[in-house]
This record gives C-alpha cells, structure tokens and sequence, in this order.
C-alpha cells in the first residue's frame, strides 16, 4: 500500500492534479474540502490518523501547519511548485476556491513562498514543477503509486 502526500503553494496546481488522478481512479482526499482543515486550518488528526490507518493506497492533497506530524506515514511527500507570478495568476482566476482573489491573501501567498515553501521542499521526498502538463505529473504520481517501495529517506 502506498500513500501519497501532494503539498506546495494555493495555486500550484494540487486540486487540478489530485482531480486527475480520481479521474484515473485513485482514491484521492482534498484536505481544503470535507471538513479535514479545522478552523485553525490545521488538519482534524484523528481522522488523518484513521484516513492513513485503513490499509488503502491514497493521495493526499493539501497543505498545513501540522502536516510533518504525518510525513512518516506517507511514503512520498511531493511538492508540486511554481513561480510566484503564476500561483497568483491561478488563484485570481479560479472558480472552486475564493482564496487568493483579495489583496491581502495574495500578500500572504508572497510571504509563504519566502517562509513556508523551503520548509515544504526540505520534507519532500520530491519536487514536480506546476507548470507541467497535469496529465504528465499525474503519470509521475502513478509510477509513484504502482512501485509499492517506500521513499528513500530524505
């Protein structure tokens, strides 16, 4: 069984690429949708402890504070990446989530790229660039997925 965690930035792609790979699918968890961020936007634990408890292959998507308390029960921890230009280009531009449109969320978008970004990359076990084809970082996933070995140790 593996598990996949795709984490980055709000825009780099994730919901794109996890809805690809459900297509193809996958069973797949968007962690921005159905209650798994709590109102403090870290995620409800015990029911990441049961999600990743339940013996099935899954991808993960998202991004949180507490996130590293889980990267030991992934095999691979991805980060999907971008240019800072083109994440606030997708958010502004994006129907399924209003975060980003504002000012004030893009502001916040600029300074995770400077403080939370580098923290993401040093827990990855690897890094696909968001600009890619999502049929192509869907295929980088899969290959993932289909090897059934653990991710060598970052």
């Amino acid at each position: 069984m593996v598990r996949v965690l795709i984490t980055g930035m709000s825009g780099a792609g994730k919901s794109t690429l996890l809805g690809r790979l459900a297509r193809r699918g996958h069973r797949t968890i968007d962690t921005d949708y159905d209650g798994w961020e709590l109102a403090d936007g870290t995620w409800d634990e015990p029911r990441m402890d049961a999600l990743l408890a339940d013996g099935f292959p899954v991808v993960v998507s998202g991004t949180a504070e507490n996130q590293g308390r889980f990267y030991n029960r992934f095999e691979y921890v991805v980060l999907l990446s971008a240019p800072v230009g083109l994440l606030l280009e997708r958010v502004r531009a994006r129907t399924n989530n209003p975060y980003g449109r504002s000012a004030h969320d893009q502001e916040e978008i600029r300074r995770y790229v400077i403080e939370v970004q580098p923290l993401l990359r040093s827990g990855a076990d690897l890094e696909l660039d968001g600009r890619r084809p999502v049929d192509d970082l869907a295929d980088e996933i899969e290959s993932l997925l289909k090897s059934g070995t653990a991710a060598p140790s970052v």
